[in-house]
């Protein structure tokens, strides 16, 4: 059974940092692509950033380069974000998900289809 557990949300104050995990079950790294989400209220879901299992090859949305990074610890089976110098519009619920599509150029996660999502972890960011 495929599972996608998120974890690392919470409440900080601006210019924190907070670590997203993405633990996975029932597939390996190496032949998906994840990606992080994230939808704030009233918003709708954006792609915040994504990494290509089968290369490392990582995308990130513009207002959050340079601050966040994602990597994977495939002997772990995850995927982490380490989100710096947050930002009170950084507030969401943020979501992971796979895909099975790898090797998509140019890579975004709003450009294919997800398999499996995860549920939501809340982040808030205070003023």
């Amino acid at each position: 059974e495929v599972q996608l557990q998120a974890s690392g949300g919470g409440l900080v104050q601006a210019g924190g940092s907070l670590r997203l995990s993405c633990a996975a079950s029932g597939f390996t790294f190496d032949d998906y692509t994840i990606g992080w989400f994230r939808q704030a209220p009233g918003k709708e879901r954006e792609g915040v950033s994504c990494i290509d299992g089968s290369d490392g090859s990582t995308y990130y949305r513009n207002s959050v380069k340079g601050r966040f990074t994602i990597s994977s610890d495939n002997a772990k089976n995850t995927v982490y974000l380490q989100m710096n110098s947050l930002k009170p519009e950084d507030t969401a619920v943020y979501y992971c998900a796979a895909s099975g599509i790898t090797q998509w150029r140019p890579l975004a996660p709003g450009a294919f289809e997800y398999d499996y999502w995860g549920q939501g972890t809340l982040v808030t960011v205070s003023s």
